[in-house]
């Protein structure tokens, strides 16, 4: 039989309905991962087609998953924090919603703080045990939406929970079911999804999941957990890593629609990014992130990294302001005190500081040279050098030319008396034994003494 796919606007053969696999023995694929080595990426050319949603956007689990891995967030924070993912996310609600916690005092407090900012966007999401009296606790706080954890791989189902396939996906339906009696729409977290058998057990699952959400008429979300950072974003790669091969499957083999697919990477391989992105591509409407990729081991997904790849993919913000990106991390760094890696990308100290005296005299020429774009424009971050021995006539003009303002007929250059006798009371501190690069402090102090104090010592 066939028919037109609503999705591809094809003629297509009546989809093959995957039924759940159960098995005596846990599918622990250990060709791929072996544990003595690291795991392998299997291939077997198989290759999904690209199917950007029409809309794309992201959630937030900085509240969530980032909480699990740092000192709990004071209320006040999660307020000014959840203020500024609002205003980074923009009219449109590109980042479109942000989960909670609701156990603690301290919890609900900042919840309801936040709910009664009464923003559109992000949607206050909650993260909940399956239990029944967790389901009232969050319908009785008006929460719409709840994040339920649904483990899905052998490693879990069998080595944690003790159940065979069928107890999983029985208990697991039980607890939907539960979601929808008291009327809060489930987003299920499919943990470890790719370690899972995704035909033998994901698959099934995931359909009986959908023809409870018709029965009911509530709709079901399907985050697609990478809790490892097993996934890979290559063309062609085997399930159960391929994010492309499991975007894709769902979608096909799931009858899952692109705005209820989500996905969750963490970035133990390095490919959280990417394999965001993937999901994006494939057909997930939604990638969940953590601002500055905070989260459990390597971290999440970060979210300031999928607001730039937005941009990169769409050719626009589509009214995004990633300022707010450069105020966010000043405000982890100044009130949190949470220490930023210097050479994280966009909001690390010295992301587009540059140290080579060369680098430096192409930035007084065009900063467009050695800079990866505008990030004065787009992220409120000039480009910047740090000042060493290394650094030349044209570091030492350029940090002066910042850091005092100096534009047009101001700006100094490497001829210039000032930056000669600078360059050599520097050069003189490092003959004498000095090794670390010098501070804005201790610049300001040699400009201002050489010039007689028309250069003088900010506060």
């Amino acid at each position: 039989m066939i028919s037109k796919s609503p999705y591809s606007n094809l003629l297509e053969q009546s989809q093959y309905k995957y039924s759940l696999q159960d098995v005596d023995e846990p599918n622990l694929y250990r060709d791929i991962y072996p544990y003595e080595e690291i795991p392998k990426i299997a291939f077997n050319h198989r290759r999904v087609p690209l199917n950007m949603p029409e809309e794309i956007w992201i959630t937030d689990t900085t509240f969530r998953d980032g909480q699990q891995s740092r000192a709990p967030y004071k209320p006040e924070q999660i307020v000014e924090i959840y203020k500024m993912l609002a205003r980074l996310g923009g009219e449109k609600g590109l980042i479109r919603q942000s989960e909670f916690f609701v156990y603690t005092k301290k919890d609900r407090e900042a919840l309801e703080r936040c709910m009664a900012l009464d923003y559109k966007f992000p949607e206050i999401t909650t993260w909940i045990r399956a239990k029944k009296e967790d389901f009232t606790l969050v319908r009785d706080l008006g929460i719409k939406e709840t994040g339920i954890l649904v483990s899905c791989s052998d490693y879990h189902i069998f080595k944690k929970l003790g159940m065979t396939r069928s107890q999983a996906l029985n208990h697991y339906l039980g607890v939907v079911k539960q979601a929808f009696d008291a009327g809060i729409r489930p987003r299920c977290h499919l943990e470890d999804i790719t370690r899972a058998d995704f035909y033998g057990f994901v698959v099934p699952f995931v359909n009986a999941l959908t023809e409870l959400s018709r029965e009911s008429g509530i709709p079901v979300k399907i985050r697609m957990c990478d809790t490892m950072g097993y996934g890979v974003p290559y063309s062609g790669v085997a399930l159960p890593r391929s994010v492309p091969g499991i975007v894709y499957g769902l979608h096909h083999y799931s009858d899952v629609t692109s705005e209820m697919l989500e996905w969750h990477g963490h970035n133990d391989f390095y490919k959280g990014v990417a394999n965001a992105s993937a999901a994006w591509l494939y057909g997930a409407s939604g990638v969940n992130c953590s601002l500055l990729g905070i989260g459990e081991r390597t971290g999440n997904v970060p979210l300031e990294a999928m607001v730039i790849e937005y941009a990169s993919l769409r050719g626009t913000f589509d009214g995004m302001d990633p300022t707010v990106i450069t105020e966010l991390a000043r405000y982890f760094e100044t009130e949190m005190e949470y220490e930023i890696p210097p050479m994280t990308p966009f909001v690390g100290a010295h992301f587009n500081m540059t140290r080579a005296g060369i680098h430096a005299d192409g930035l007084m020429k065009d900063a467009e040279i050695y800079n990866i774009f505008d990030t004065e424009k787009i992220l409120n971050r000039p480009a910047e050098v740090s000042i060493s021995n290394t650094s030349g006539l044209a570091g030492i003009a350029y940090w002066m030319n910042k850091n005092y303002g100096l534009t047009g007929d101001d700006m100094l250059t490497k001829q210039d008396a000032i930056i000669l006798y600078m360059k050599h009371e520097i050069d003189r501190a490092y003959e004498d034994g000095r090794t670390t690069v010098m501070s804005d402090g201790e610049l300001e102090e040699i400009a201002c003494r050489l010039s007689g104090g028309k250069y003088i010592i900010h506060d």
